[in-house]
């Protein structure tokens, strides 16, 4: 209830305050805690970006194995992944394992 000795000029004022107040709330609400909030949406905007480089890098690798597949794989290929993950040997020769320091 408003006093009656409010004039209509501070009435408006009062009620304009009030409105501006309001938009402000409801801005912040909006920006920050709103379950679909700016930062959120930034957030995930970003998040997205991320996620579409990296299959775009992904589909690429694909394509490049599908490619080696075709292919078939040269002797040297299968000998070096013989001596690299499986540690295999030629007969007679001996091999040094050298690990990197941390």
């Amino acid at each position: 209830m408003l006093p009656a000795s409010m004039s209509d000029r501070e009435i408006r004022r009062l009620r304009n305050r009030l409105f501006a107040a309001a938009a402000v709330l409801l801005l912040v609400w909006l920006t920050f805690f709103d379950s679909h909030s700016l930062v959120k949406r930034v957030t995930w905007h970003h998040e997205v970006q991320e996620l579409r480089e990296e299959n775009e890098h992904l589909t690429g690798e694909i394509d490049r194995l599908e490619r080696e597949v075709r292919q078939g794989l040269s002797d040297q290929a299968v000998e070096r992944i013989a001596r690299e993950e499986f540690g295999m040997r030629r007969p007679g020769e001996t091999v040094y394992r050298i690990q990197p320091s941390d």
